[in-house]
Formats: C-alpha cells, structure tokens, sequence
C-alpha cells in the first residue's frame, strides 16, 4: 500500500508542478537555443513524462485457461517514466544548402509490474544520431539527405512509422518513447508537390528478441495544397531471422512456425485522402488505404486495407467530429497450402492511427483481424480535446493464428487448436480527456473497457468477464 502511495505521491506532484508551470507566462525566446550566430543554430532538446496506469482482468484473464501454472496476476498498477534529452544543430554553407543532425538518447523505466508481466526495470538507449543536407536545385527541386539513427513515417503509417522498441526489459511500455530506427538512411527529392523518398532500415529491436531485420524501398506522394494526398509504398524485407506462424492443416492442430520467414517478404501499399469538397460536402472527409504482399520463397500472399468516412459539425459547439471507419488484415487460411497471413511490419499502433481497438491492440496485431471502428471527437476550449472511441474486433480467419501466442485452446478431443472458432473477438470503449496545460505541459488521462466476444469466450469455455483498465499521464517537451 505504502509503494503505490508513494507513486500517487509522485505523480500528483508533477500535475502541480505542470499546472503552476502553466500559469507563468512563457518568453519569447527560445530557452532551449544555446548558439546563433555566423549560420550555425545549436538548440537543446528535452523532453519527459510519467505515466500512471491501472488494469484489471488483463487479456479477460486467458492465462488462468491456457497456463494455469504461469502464476499471471491479471490486475495490477503500474508507474512508468522515461526522459529523453537531445541537442540538434542547423548550419548554412556557402552554396545555400543546410548542413543538419541531431544526438539524443532515451533513459526509461517502470516501478511495478506492468500488462507482460515485467516490471522494475528499464534501459538507456541511444535514440537519435543522424547528419543530414538539405537544399534546393532551381525554384521547384529540392532534396534531403541523411545517414543515422532517426524517425521515420511513411504515408499513413501503415506499414512504416514505428522504429523502436520500448517495454519489456527497456520498461515505459505504454509510454513507448523510443521511436527511432537504429540506421536508416533516407534519400528525399521534392518537385512542387511531389515527393519521393528511398529508404534503408534496420530498427531498433528488443535486445532479447532481435530478429535482425533490415528493410529498403521507396515512396512516393502527391500533396494536394487544398490538404488531400496520394501516395504510394514499396518495402522489401532484405535481411531477417523473424519467424511467421501457419495454421496447421484443417485448423487441427498446433501452427507450423517458419524461421527467418520473413526474409524476402514484400509489400505494396496504396493510401489517400480526399480534399475538401465544397457545398454540401464541404465537410466530410474520405481516406482509403490497401495493401499487397507476397513472398514467393515461401508461398506467402496476404492483404490489408481500411477505408474511413468523417464529417465535421463545425457550427456547432464544441466543434464536433464524427469518424466512422473499417480495416482488415488477411488470415492465414488453414485450407489451403498458402500462406495468407499479413505481416504488419513497423505500424504505427496509436488508437488514433493503426491500432485495432484500445485495450485489443495489445492483444492482436494487425494480422487475421477487421475491426468496424467509430470515434467521436470533441472540444469543450482550443486546450482541452475529448474523443469516445468504439471498435468492434473480429477474426479473418478460424482456427488459424490470431497472434502467435495469443488464444490458444485445447478442443474435447485434445487437439491443440490455433486461433478461435467463432468470428467475434472484442468489443472495445476507450474515453480520452487530453489538456494542453501550456506550449510545453501536456496531460492525457484515460478509461477504457473491452468486453470480449464469443471468440474469447469458447477459449476461456464459459462467459468471460471484460478488461478494464485506466491511466493518467503528463509530457513536458521542450
């Protein structure tokens, strides 16, 4: 009791720093510059948070069917924090072009046990170490180079966004401060509105769980100035000892799981976003994303999409926004001797992006499942935001891989069966409340509850209970 004071003791203090913080008026200066003078700019970064979390009835307590002797404690409280200091530099050269880089680590670490049963630990990371150029050739051309540790997105983030691996023996697993690939180089070249970028990847991985992947490819897209885009991404997995699990023949029986599967595995990805309309259409807003993926050293062919449809009440109060959206993942079908399965390779998993669910995206990846998603958003004032969100979660595919690891159940006849055999995973809420205390204090606090579906039930063999949980947590980024 007295340990999970202390935590409370710790967090509510920040919240009061951060709020009286808030109140004193910020100067116009930068007070991160440390150097500007003769074309070279030297600024120092900072950035850190503290995040409190709650869970009950973690994964619909699967643990107590399916390792009963794991000793897992499906309720437990967590805090975790992580600080990131960093300093970047921008220096002209002569011919007009910019000279650029930045160095940043991240120190992480979580007090308790947190959802995998891990906890009292963390890490210090290297995080950003990049130089860069960037310049222009004419009115319309221009080009960025860059060789290092550093972030990158692609498109919508479907396929190429997140980088780096937090929690587990690095701590901060909700959090996941870390984002950056280990190397990457990134050639940009812009024309007007068009833009391609090639791309070599290696990330950066769990220590105990590298796979030794790299990736390459490119992407090229189109920026309409009215705010819509098209675009297109190539990735080829070049290197990699990761395995890809297939459903056993007829779903009966353990899946077959193939070592350095991944290895050559390619993916073609489509997105796009409308631009705004005028009349009486003014106000929505369409996206529409797919993707192709094949490996032919394995036999493998999968596919994903998602299609979305917004519209925005923008004379009424609060400004509301109503967002109702559909994505899918291919299964691997265990009739078949293909292998069906989507990789989702580096998605980007905020429930505002590519995440299947809330407290569910924990539990599947983006691969055997589609989920009916609706978000309401709404803002009370220009600093407080609160968004509702709601998705429904089901199976591609029975009795085949739903995540490697994840609802497993043995049949009355004791055979080992994979997956689920009913479609419906999850139903999943999750309120948010975020507040921008001042330019640089950001405090996010969340509900949410995940009521599991027939799928879930017929593993546990009775009526599964819902998994609840909350958090509240505060950023300072300077």
């Amino acid at each position: 009791m007295q340990k999970k004071w202390n935590k409370a003791q710790l967090l509510v203090g920040v919240l009061v720093w951060s709020l009286a913080a808030g109140s004193v008026a910020a100067e116009d200066r930068d007070p991160m510059l440390i150097y500007d003078a003769n074309g070279l700019k030297i600024r120092g970064h900072l950035q850190f948070g503290l995040n409190a979390v709650s869970e009950s009835n973690l994964f619909w307590d699967l643990a107590a069917t399916t390792a009963p002797g794991s000793g897992f404690d499906p309720d437990t409280e967590w805090l975790e924090g992580y600080i990131k200091p960093g300093v970047s530099f921008e220096y002209q050269l002569d011919t007009g072009a910019v000279l650029y880089g930045k160095l940043s680590a991240v120190s992480s670490y979580t007090w308790g046990t947190d959802a995998f049963d891990t906890g009292d630990n963390g890490a210090t990371t290297l995080e950003e170490a990049y130089l860069a150029i960037r310049g222009s050739s004419g009115p319309a051309l221009s080009y960025d180079l860059s060789l290092g540790a550093r972030e990158l997105t692609l498109g919508t983030g479907m396929l190429i966004a997140n980088g780096a691996t937090s929690g587990f023996e690095r701590g901060a697993l909700k959090f996941g401060p870390r984002k950056a690939w280990e190397m990457a180089a990134i050639g940009r070249l812009s024309y007007g509105n068009l833009t391609g970028t090639a791309f070599y990847l290696d990330p950066n991985e769990l220590p105990s769980t590298d796979g030794g992947n790299e990736l390459a490819g490119f992407d090229l897209r189109f920026d309409d100035p009215n705010g819509g885009y098209f675009g297109a991404t190539y990735v080829d997995v070049l290197s990699s000892n990761s395995s890809y699990p297939q459903a056993a023949a007829g779903g009966v029986g353990a899946p077959t799981v193939t070592p350095g599967a991944r290895e050559g595995t390619r993916t073609l990805g489509l997105y796009g976003k409308t631009n705004p309309f005028e009349g009486g259409l003014e106000n929505w807003t369409f996206t529409g994303e797919v993707a192709y993926q094949w490996n032919d050293r394995i036999d493998l062919e999968a596919w994903a999409g998602r299609v979305t449809a917004g519209y925005a009440f923008t004379r009424m109060p609060w400004s509301p926004s109503l967002t109702l959206g559909y994505q899918t993942f291919s299964g691997d079908n265990p009739g078949t001797t293909k292998l069906e399965r989507f990789d989702p390779l580096y998605y980007q998993g905020s429930p505002s992006a590519w995440a299947t669910g809330s407290k569910s995206a924990s539990t599947f990846i983006n691969s055997n499942v589609n989920a009916l998603t609706l978000a309401l958003r709404v803002q009370p004032t220009k600093r407080d935001t609160i968004t509702l969100r709601y998705a429904h979660i089901r199976a591609n595919e029975l009795s085949s891989p739903v995540q490697f690891g994840q609802a497993t159940r043995v049949d009355v006849n004791g055979n080992v069966v994979s997956g689920v055999d009913d479609e419906h995973l999850a139903d999943d809420l999750f309120l948010e409340y975020s507040r921008i205390i001042n330019r640089n204090t950001f405090l996010t606090a969340g509900l949410s509850v995940s009521f599991p579906g027939t799928g879930i039930d017929k593993v546990i063999g009775g009526k599964a209970d819902p998994w609840t949980g909350g958090f509240i947590n505060v950023v300072f980024n300077f």
